[in-house]
C-alpha cells in the first residue's frame, strides 16, 4: 500500500494491485499539489475519487479529473452527488453515511465526520450539499486506511476502531475549520489505535509549497489558510513520547509505501 500526499487534504491510495484512488481533487488551485499531478498521464490514472463533502478546496479539480478521464467513478454522499448528476456529471456513485461500495481490491466504507458542505461557495451562492464524511478504506490482504474528512472531534471515532480496525489514520489537524493539532493528539490517545497517523488538512509555507505563484494567489483572496500553514509538525510534537503512533509527515507530491511496517 502507497500513499501519495498532493497536498493539503488531497491524497492518493494506490493498491497492490496497481489501482489508483484518489480522495478530494483539489488540484490546480493547490499550492500543495505539483505540478507532475496536473498532468492528463496522471489524472487518467485514477480508477475512482472520493469526495469527503463539497467545499471547493476538497472539489475544485473535479472537472477537469473528468475531461481527462471521462470514465473515472465519483464516489459521494447522497446530497452532493446529486448536485454533480444535475451539474453534468455522470458516473457518480451515490452512497451514504454506513454505505459501502466495492472493487477488485479494496470496499471503502463512508463514516460520519463533524463538518458542513457546501458547494459552489466560492462562485455564487452556496448550495448545501449534505453532510461531511470520512471513510474507510479496506484493502484486500493489506491494511485498512481511515481519511477522517474535515472533522471536528467525535466519540464515534472510538468505533470506527473497534469495527474496521484501520492501521492508519489521515487525520484533520490544522486547525481554524476542523480540529486543533492537541485535538487530534486527544483522538490518537484516546479514541484510535492506529500504527501511523498523517497530518491532514495544511497549507505549505513559501519554503515547502511547489508552486510559489499559487500559493501567493491563495494567501491574496483566502489569508485565513495561513493558520494552517505547519500544523503538522505540532502534531508530531505533541506525540513525540507517544510511542504507540508514529506520525507520518509526508513532504508535498511524497509517496510512501505503509505495511506493518514502513519503508
Amino acid at each position: 500500500m502507497k500513499i501519495l500526499r498532493l497536498g493539503h487534504a488531497s491524497y492518493v491510495l494506490k493498491s497492490k494491485a496497481g489501482n489508483n484512488y484518489l480522495i478530494d481533487p483539489f488540484l490546480h488551485a493547490n499550492p500543495g499539489c505539483p505540478e507532475q499531478y496536473l498532468s492528463p498521464d496522471f489524472l487518467q490514472s485514477i480508477s475512482a475519487v472520493f469526495l469527503t463533502h463539497g467545499h471547493f478546496d476538497h472539489t475544485e479539480g473535479l472537472q477537469d479529473l473528468v475531461k481527462n478521464n471521462p470514465d473515472v467513478q465519483i464516489i459521494a454522499q447522497y446530497d452532493l452527488g446529486l448536485i454533480l448528476l444535475q451539474n453534468g456529471f455522470e458516473n457518480v456513485q451515490l452512497i451514504n453515511i454506513g454505505g459501502k461500495v466495492h472493487f477488485s481490491d479494496m470496499h471503502a466504507t463512508m463514516v460520519k465526520a463533524n463538518h458542513s458542505s457546501s458547494y459552489n461557495e466560492i462562485i455564487g451562492a452556496p448550495m448545501y450539499a449534505g453532510t461531511a464524511v470520512g471513510y474507510m478504506f479496506n484493502f484486500i490482504d493489506d491494511m485498512t486506511i481511515y481519511h477522517s474528512g474535515d472533522t471536528a472531534m467525535m466519540s464515534d471515532m472510538e468505533l470506527f476502531q473497534k469495527f474496521h480496525q484501520p492501521e492508519v489514520a489521515i487525520l484533520s489537524a490544522s486547525g481554524q475549520f476542523v480540529m486543533e493539532p492537541e485535538e487530534a493528539a486527544f483522538v490518537v490517545k484516546n479514541l484510535l489505535d492506529v500504527k501511523y497517523v498523517i497530518p491532514n488538512h495544511q497549507f505549505p509555507n513559501h519554503q515547502t509549497t511547489p508552486r510559489k505563484e499559487v500559493l501567493d494567489g491563495m494567501l491574496e483572496n483566502f489569508p485565513v489558510i495561513e493558520t494552517m500553514m505547519n500544523k503538522d509538525h505540532k502534531l508530531k510534537e505533541l506525540l513525540e513520547d507517544y510511542d504507540q503512533t508514529e506520525v507520518v509527515l509526508l513532504n508535498y507530491g511524497e509517496e510512501r509505501e505503509f505495511s506493518f511496517s514502513i519503508s
